[in-house]
């Protein structure tokens, strides 16, 4: 009978538990590697370790502290783990804030090369081209992991070499945690039969295709901008009406100051199709010339995000812009009060010809329009609404007159 192993991880899903954060030293300062209790292999500490309580609640006997992959044991059960698997842990003594009762870091000393590529549902290789050449050929994502039990030999509690972040452990280890009632723990399989079908497969494996093809083309592209920020800004929640149910943002910094903020998923492949398209044929950009100190939490990046929401929901809005302009108003709750109507809107104008810009750029699928956004003074607003496209070729001809173009401001005097 074949061997089971199982991902050990803690339930999050528990009401009212407690919350911990990273390891500290005795001076109150956080160790400067976490990521070291996970690397599968033995660590030397040389300080009292101790971890604060991030969020007060039920104490746990086995929770995962800080970046997630740290281990926190009740003493009894580091006892527990030492007996049953003697050749495969560490455990380090550390004190949890305002707990008398002992605890312990968990460190698993071996790293087994043990993963079934071709059973997992998907798994990503660092590449040389991601720009992190110590990592090339270690796994970069590992999804509906399986192993090898083959290759795991006699160990009993082990990190998966390559995607340590994973903490496995046997069957018996897993049936031993359950009798002797550990709480906090939580089991997921990673034996058995693939959790994916060989079409599921083949899909996944057209998906990343299509993925690599049309990330590396729109960076390339965004690269002849200016300086791209190496780190896309990504929401915690995904999905939404974007084609590929993947909203991300990315920064260029531009000639003189400017900051250059753009859609980056509007002209993705069309999940559900799985077959090459630009998706809704366009890509969203608002420059400033403003500085700004943090650009993932600025105005103008909030303000992309709202006029990206609706161009996403709204065929109609979508039309309007390939092919020509469009105004329209999003909310203006966090938005700069110079730009709020008194109905507590803000305006935009877009496709706006970037004299600095390129219109539209090359996909591996088709072509691209770029289109800007531009965002209006509540008098410039009310005049368009007013005077219609005679009032918008009014604004048009003002704002190239005063040198601000597509440019986006938010304190400046308005041009009608």
């Amino acid at each position: 009978m074949k061997r089971r192993y199982f991902d050990l991880h803690d339930d999050v899903y528990i009401q009212g538990r407690w919350e911990l954060g990273d390891p500290a030293g005795s001076q109150g300062r956080e160790v400067d590697d976490p990521w070291q209790f996970a690397e599968g292999r033995p660590v030397r500490v040389e300080e009292q370790l101790r971890v604060p309580i991030t969020h007060s609640g039920t104490p746990l006997d086995f929770s995962l502290a800080g970046v997630g992959v740290t281990p926190i044991l009740h003493q009894r059960v580091a006892d527990l783990l030492a007996e049953l698997a003697p050749d495969d842990v560490q455990a380090i003594p550390v004190g949890v804030d305002g707990q008398p009762e002992p605890y312990c870091i968990l460190v698993a000393t071996r790293a087994i090369r043990c993963i079934d590529d071709q059973a997992s549902a998907e798994v990503q290789y660092w590449k040389p081209e991601d720009g992190q050449p110590d990592r090339v050929g270690e796994y970069r994502a590992v999804h509906g992991m399986r192993i090898d039990p083959a290759k795991v030999g006699d160990a009993q509690v082990f990190r998966p070499w390559g995607w340590t972040v994973v903490l496995l452990v046997s069957e018996d280890v897993k049936e031993a945690l359950e009798r002797a009632g550990v709480t906090g723990v939580k089991f997921t399989e990673v034996t058995g039969p693939s959790a994916i079908s060989p079409e599921e497969r083949e899909r996944n494996r057209r998906l990343i295709e299509l993925r690599e093809q049309t990330d590396a083309a729109r960076e390339a592209f965004w690269r002849t901008l200016g300086r791209l920020d190496e780190e896309a800004i990504i929401p915690m929640v995904v999905g939404g009406a974007w084609p590929a149910r993947r909203q991300v943002w990315r920064i260029i910094h531009r000639p003189g100051g400017r900051t250059l903020l753009v859609t980056d998923g509007l002209s993705d492949f069309f999940v559900d199709r799985v077959e090459p398209s630009v998706g809704f044929g366009l890509e969203l950009a608002l420059e400033t010339d403003e500085p700004l100190q943090d650009a993932e939490k600025s105005w103008p990046l909030l303000l992309l995000e709202r006029v990206a929401d609706e161009v996403a929901e709204h065929e109609r809005v979508r039309e309007k812009v390939r092919s020509g302009f469009l105004s329209m108003e999003v909310s203006g709750k966090g938005l700069p009060e110079p730009l709020i109507t008194q109905e507590g809107r803000v305006g935009v104008l877009l496709g706006m010809e970037p004299g600095t810009l390129p219109q539209s750029f090359s996909m591996p699928a088709g072509e691209v329009r770029l289109v800007t956004v531009k965002a209006l003074l509540p008098t410039e607003l009310a005049y368009l609404l007013e005077h219609g496209k005679t009032g918008r070729d009014a604004l048009l001809r003002r704002f190239g007159q005063e040198g601000q173009g597509h440019l986006s401001r938010s304190w400046r005097n308005p041009v009608v």
